[in-house]
């Protein structure tokens, strides 16, 4: 899993923000849950309670911060569950 900075970064880079209040939102249950800590807030489920939490400005670094983490791709909710349960 990237750290915080290279959420960072790459929202910066995109962005022109680092968005670092939503990027260790995402991550705030890695030390607690390891990987699975993607199945809090790492799908399309996650996006819509950080845009809740922070505004709609944060729904590109939300998406950005997911798709580092989750190869590419935004999971659903589920999906993010069934692909913790192999990691």
């Amino acid at each position: 899993m990237p750290k915080v900075e290279v959420h960072c970064q790459d929202c910066l880079n995109a962005l022109g923000s680092e968005f670092k209040e939503v990027n260790e939102w995402f991550d705030e249950f890695f030390i607690e849950m390891g990987p699975k800590h993607r199945d809090v807030r790492h799908h399309t489920g996650g996006i819509e309670e950080c845009v809740k939490k922070f505004g709609e400005g944060s729904r590109k670094a939300a998406e950005i911060h997911i798709k580092r983490d989750c190869h590419g791709v935004i999971p659903t909710e589920q999906q993010a569950k069934m692909w913790s349960m192999f990691s």
